[in-house]
């Protein structure tokens, strides 16, 4: 993040989203106030806490998409839920501690991509000498064929021979035999309410206490090359540095965007425990505000990770949520609802945009797929309209209009190769209007 001031944050976040540039900003500002504080006095530095946000605006218009390209800048501990995966604590569900604990996983398989990465060169060349003892043993390097006294080459002469061959390529499809670890657990049965992370944990708890049992494979040696160079890389990658430093990134700089908290909004209904959503409110306070929770990895603290809220709201408000927990999202931004104009851009200008998506993908089949601009302000049109008359789903709308636009194309592309297929607006009537002015059916295909 050191590179990306939050202009350049905003300016990456709109290469992929079109407009609501108050929460772009937010969350700019957001993030470099982590690398911000890094950089602060320690005494100091504890005293800082993340500005949490809330993301309020209807389904479809972003809030989604800002959090994935957020995280892929960030590069930090990321980690997207869904707030209405959770239940209080003690009921049957996951508990709200997971968010740390996946986070910490998260974190931990990014630092060791990163170590393994960094020591790969090392790790193939041992891989190669490992392979070299199998395709010549050094016991037997240089023995001479049945009926010959003298060898026909030297020792070191054959290995790098060998070596020559292997690096060249030429021995990839022979076959070898390797020692690989055996991963087979015994079978345990399931207990009754036990999660799956809770099975989880008991797997990696017998696979930590039994025995490593190894197995012999017949691969060849591509493969086994392969395989070879993932072992001895996993020797040179000190685990106790990579947790340690994964645990501190979670602290400093882990991210949880934290969607649809608009389900969990809701006061006490006087009857019956509400355990999915003032229950999980009262559980999420703590790990907001900040607490230290147990994971495999050991006890991580949540100070200091910024919280992204997201949700439409439209069958709750924000200050429906417990006073405590409105009080630790401190910001709040609204998306707006998206218009004619903003379709046209979403189809046009985005690095992803579906025009775009649809275009190479018919490429494939060798067809050649050309809208038209008076096409592409039909479809944003007709988007508009059926999102105006039945639910209102945002850009997500896009989508069922131009799989039902190019069904027939789609379907016949593997006998249209060479083919240029020009879609104007006149098509889209054509193909989607007898929807349109039926409103009954485009409720169920648009």
């Amino acid at each position: 993040m050191d590179r990306l001031t939050p202009k350049q944050i905003v300016a990456e976040l709109d290469k992929y989203i079109i407009g609501q540039q108050a929460a772009k900003k937010a969350v700019a500002i957001a993030v470099r106030n982590r690398w911000r504080r890094q950089r602060l006095a320690p005494d100091l530095r504890d005293e800082v806490a993340p500005k949490n946000i809330i993301m309020i605006g209807p389904t479809g218009v972003g809030k989604t998409e800002i959090a994935r390209r957020l995280a892929k800048l960030a590069e930090a501990p990321f980690l997207k839920v869904e707030a209405s995966k959770f239940t209080e604590v003690g009921y049957v569900g996951r508990d709200v501690d997971s968010i740390i604990r996946d986070l910490t996983d998260i974190a931990v398989n990014m630092v060791k991509s990163e170590r393994t990465a960094a020591v790969a060169v090392r790790a193939a060349e041992l891989a190669e000498e490992r392979l070299l003892d199998l395709l010549v043993p050094p016991s037997r390097v240089g023995a001479p064929p049945v009926g010959f006294e003298a060898p026909q080459a030297a020792p070191h002469e054959t290995r790098e021979k060998f070596r020559t061959m292997l690096q060249e390529g030429r021995l990839d499809d022979r076959m070898v035999e390797i020692e690989v670890r055996d991963r087979a657990l015994p079978m345990i049965e399931v207990l009754p309410g036990a999660g799956v992370e809770g099975m989880d944990q008991v797997r990696e708890m017998l696979d930590n206490l039994l025995p490593h049992r190894m197995k012999r494979r017949k691969v060849k040696v591509k493969e086994a090359r392969r395989i070879l160079a993932q072992e001895e890389a996993q020797k040179l990658v000190d685990m106790d540095e990579v947790i340690a430093e994964a645990i501190r990134r979670v602290e400093n700089s882990g991210i949880v965007f934290l969607d649809e908290i608009d389900k969990i909004a809701g006061r006490e209904r006087g009857y019956g425990p509400d355990v999915s959503r003032e229950g999980v409110q009262r559980d999420l306070l703590p790990i907001v505000e900040g607490s230290t929770v147990s994971t495999k990895h050991g006890m991580v603290r949540s100070d200091h990770i910024l919280f992204i809220a997201a949700g439409a709201f439209h069958a709750s408000k924000p200050a429906d949520l417990i006073p405590e927990i409105q009080g630790r999202f401190p910001l709040r931004v609204e998306l707006r609802s998206l218009t004619k104009e903003d379709f046209v851009r979403i189809l046009t200008e985005p690095q992803n945009a579906l025009s775009k998506q649809y275009t190479a993908l018919l490429a494939t089949e060798g067809v050649d797929l050309n809208l038209t601009s008076d096409a592409i302000e039909e479809i944003a049109n007709i988007a508009t309209a059926v999102n105006h008359a039945t639910e209102n789903i945002g850009a997500r709308r896009l989508y069922t209009i131009m799989e039902r636009l190019l069904e027939d194309v789609s379907f016949e592309a593997p006998n249209m190769e060479g083919v240029k297929v020009d879609i104007n607006a006149a098509y889209v009537r054509e193909k989607l209007q007898d929807i349109i002015r039926d409103e009954d059916l485009s409720r169920y295909i648009l």
